[in-house]
């Protein structure tokens, strides 16, 4: 999930184990905090709703 929203452009902070990420132009903050190698369930929700309210990441040009 950090990973995917890096290549999103995002901007990330670490604060012991949160993740926080923003990025300029949405008003949200997102605050990851793995369990294990795994974000919780709530939190790809979250990041989902985000990358469909903003439209980021494009499309797959592969599915045209």
């Amino acid at each position: 999930m950090c990973q995917l929203l890096r290549r999103l452009g995002f901007e990330e902070r670490v604060r012991g184990s949160h993740h926080i990420f923003s990025k300029e132009g949405i008003e949200e903050i997102m605050n990851i905090q793995p369990k294990g190698s795994k974000a919780k369930p709530y939190q790809v929700k979250q990041v989902r709703t985000i990358i469909i309210k903003y439209q980021l990441g494009g499309q797959d040009e592969t599915t045209l």
